[in-house]
């Protein structure tokens, strides 16, 4: 079974900041949605925007400064986590997002966010060490309630339609949401997923499930979008917790969330119609996305892992993976509104320690920034 709850914009003028909550519950009554959204102003500093940046960020586990009995123990005052570690992860945290190329993005597409506070606490942050170029008018945070951490989402231009999904199956609810969002920057809307998939923990092809589930969830809504507004550019965005050769890294043996677009990969899914494709995407290489293997009409996107992206931004043990993605529809490869420019993992200091690898936050000495790197997008508007 599928919720989801929906936030709306008013087109009215605001402070920085995060208004009132939003509940919607969820099939099980002790579980519920929490979904928080900014209002809307049409404009920023009346500018036209032709090219559009975006970065997506699991930040590791950002807890603010204040003990609520929900944070890792690593994030406990016993052990020594204290408001100043908290400012000061959050001023590190906005220097870092200021080396990006654009200097502050347009759109922060973040994961392992605490609350809508934290989120609003980062945004002054940001504020504070860019000043008007980083300032973030527009905000958006989706949680399950009792769950530590959720998504935020910030962003210089206007957000339009805001909703939070999640779901249930097996006996087991999804811990995480998916965000859907509608960016309103030049004249074509484009739509954003931002995840948070089921980790591995418990086995990988025993969590497969759970992905899966996520993976339907947006197909469905990619769907209900074209059917809609035919065109529109839709991405997903976040750590998925599944390499984009993940199929192959476990030889085949079961169907994953993502699928290449390979020819064993299609037989094992066993398509023979269009509705064959439920509870899986299919990522390809080219330009546009397109499937050579799967049936017609499969929904194909473009991953540019292998291409734009190399190596990982995530390492585990002594590998690198590539859990976090930005997954694009046909849409950004037809030369009319907004189109795909570039994407990059941002693998620089501070970003990343003296061996190469992310520099992850450590609680107890304040030092790093996060065990994965950001995946920075820039969009181009061709009106």
């Amino acid at each position: 079974m599928e919720t989801d709850t929906r936030g709306t914009c008013r087109g009215l003028r605001r402070s920085p900041g995060i208004p009132g909550t939003i509940r919607a519950a969820l099939a099980l009554p002790f579980m519920a949605l929490l979904l928080t959204g900014a209002s809307c102003e049409m404009e920023i500093g009346g500018e036209d925007k032709r090219e559009l940046s975006i970065l997506s960020w699991n930040v590791q586990a950002l807890f603010d400064g204040e003990e609520s009995g929900s944070e890792y123990s690593d994030y406990a005052g016993t052990a020594g986590w204290s408001a100043e570690k908290y400012a000061a992860r959050l001023s590190a945290m906005a220097k870092g997002i200021g080396r990006a190329p654009s200097g502050f993005p347009d759109v922060l597409a973040l994961v392992e966010i605490e609350n809508p506070q934290t989120l609003r606490d980062l945004a002054k942050s940001l504020a504070a060490e860019g000043g008007a170029k980083a300032r973030y008018r527009y905000d958006f945070f989706a949680n399950v309630n009792g769950m530590s951490l959720g998504i935020g989402i910030l962003s210089k231009v206007p957000l339009g339609r805001q909703r939070a999904h999640s779901f249930y199956g097996d006996s087991e609810i999804s811990p995480r949401p998916v965000a859907e969002l509608w960016v309103e920057a030049g004249e074509t809307p484009l739509a954003l997923f931002v995840c948070h998939w089921k980790s591995k923990l418990g086995g990988d092809e025993a969590t497969e499930a759970l992905r899966r589930a996520s993976a339907r969830l947006i197909l469905r809504r990619f769907h209900e979008i074209e059917a809609e507004t035919p065109g529109t550019p839709v991405l997903i965005l976040g750590d998925l917790n599944e390499n984009h050769d993940e199929y192959y890294r476990q030889a085949g043996r079961y169907i994953c969330a993502l699928l290449p677009d390979d020819p064993r990969a299609a037989e094992h899914a066993g398509l023979d119609a269009v509705s064959g494709q439920e509870n899986f995407l299919v990522i390809s290489g080219d330009k546009p996305p397109r499937s050579s293997y799967f049936t017609g009409g499969t929904a194909v996107f473009y991953s540019p892992w292998g291409r734009e992206l190399k190596n990982g931004s995530y390492f585990y043990g002594s590998a690198w993976e590539t859990i976090d993605h930005i997954l694009l529809s046909t849409a950004f490869f037809d030369d009319r509104g907004w189109d795909f420019n570039d994407c990059e993992v941002l693998n620089d200091e501070p970003f990343v320690n003296s061996t190469g690898t992310p520099s992850a936050y450590n609680a107890r000495t304040g030092g790093g920034l996060s065990d994965h790197l950001p995946l920075y997008l820039t969009l181009v508007d061709r009106g």
